[in-house]
């Protein structure tokens, strides 16, 4: 597959961007629409009414409402990759943004790498060492990058502290249904109890067993841009292209937030009878101190450089993280200084739209914009400047 003999059989001007029927497609839909493009969501049956009724595109000119342009209905997430599918979405010159979904919906993930033939924005294969399973995975990546990680634990007897069991859900294994634990005893005891109750995979055991970091939780919103050039410091800028951060967030997960609007004796109560769960569910806009910021795209930096020597075995592009990404994780205070450590990355697009509701892109643009906005006036830029192919894959 060549991705660039599929954009020469492109019009250019009439291109048209491309998502799955959930995580973050308005917000992609709707950045695309505010520059002019068309849109289609691939939507699963029995979830498409978002897509091809609530924000469809209705009324025309000024009194048009609506981001999503076509709906095509599959069965499963999967059969975006059937030939049929595959050839509307050429038809129309599609751009496809991929999510979480991708990874998530797709029994084998080297087809989306392998078989879609519709461009990617940013990178195609980046996307699967956000999965800790993986041989090279998202803590090498970090490690690569110098950036502060929780201690892991390889054994449950070396438990010295609280930790986060980062076991997965018995019925969705892509959900997260994490624990705590605070040595051996309660790690096994914990664990065990939650498979019986059929909260957690049989196989929880294999879990990363990660130090529980207490601090104020944020998620980092970046976009790297190869198309923009930053300004150089005097020690000189490390990377060709430009850092932005888009916006920070803190994550809001059930049954979690219901907890922590209790008293510690209700606290105490509900725990004898309602076990506590992790599960993500959304975020809410956060801001950070300007102090922090200088911090944070320093991480930025090493991240993207990072991801931009890996070997081709993992980026056969060998461009590196493209646009979106998300460093998430808390900033802590330790001998009265503040440290971010980071315990999870997005390698794509993070499902948090209110990221516009923070004043940071708007520092740079002039007024705050979503992540979708800022993705569909990358690709603008792109097809002004005839850079498109540096920009997908």
């Amino acid at each position: 597959m060549n991705i660039a003999d599929v954009l020469k059989g492109y019009d250019l001007k009439k291109l048209t961007i491309g998502v799955l029927g959930g995580h973050s497609a308005l917000d992609v839909c709707h950045g695309a629409k505010q520059h002019g493009f068309r849109t289609v969501c691939v939507a699963r049956k029995g979830r498409e009414q978002t897509y091809a009724k609530h924000y469809k595109v209705r009324g025309k000119g000024t009194e048009q409402r609506g981001c999503i342009d076509e709906v095509i209905v599959v069965d499963q997430f999967q059969d975006v990759l059937d030939a049929d599918v595959q050839k509307k979405l050429q038809s129309m010159n599609t751009i496809f943004v991929h999510n979480r979904y991708f990874w998530v919906y797709f029994d084998d993930f080297s087809k989306v790498e392998n078989d879609f033939s519709v461009p990617i924005f940013g990178s195609r294969t980046l996307l699967k060492l956000e999965e800790r399973d993986q041989k090279f995975n998202q803590y090498d990546l970090l490690k690569k990058a110098g950036i502060r990680i929780p201690k892991i634990f390889t054994s449950p007897k070396d438990i010295d502290r609280p930790v986060l069991v980062k076991a997965a859900e018995a019925k969705r294994g892509y959900e997260r249904a994490f624990f705590i634990a605070t040595d051996a005893k309660s790690y096994e005891a914990t664990g065990s109890a939650l498979e019986r109750d059929g909260k957690v995979s049989k196989n929880w055991r294999e879990a990363t067993i990660e130090e529980f970091i207490v601090g104020a939780p944020v998620n980092f919103n970046f976009f790297y841009s190869p198309l923009n050039h930053s300004l150089r410091s005097g020690s000189g800028q490390a990377l060709s292209g430009e850092l932005e951060l888009l916006g920070t967030d803190t994550r809001r997960q059930t049954n979690l937030d219901g907890f922590l609007r209790m008293t510690a004796d209700q606290q105490a109560l509900a725990l004898k009878s309602v076990p506590l769960k992790m599960i993500e569910t959304g975020h809410i806009a956060c801001t950070v101190k300007e102090s922090i910021l200088e911090k944070a795209f320093d991480l930025g930096e090493k991240f993207v450089k990072a991801t931009q020597s890996l070997p081709a075995s993992l980026d056969p592009s060998k461009k590196g993280i493209v646009g979106p990404f998300a460093l998430q994780g808390a900033v802590v205070a330790e001998d009265g200084k503040e440290d971010i450590v980071i315990f999870d990355v997005s390698l794509r697009i993070p499902g948090s739209p209110g990221t516009a509701s923070t004043p940071y892109s708007g520092y740079l643009y002039g007024k705050s914009m979503s992540v979708g906005e800022r993705v569909g006036l990358e690709l603008l830029s792109a097809v002004q400047q005839k850079r498109l192919l540096e920009i997908v894959t």
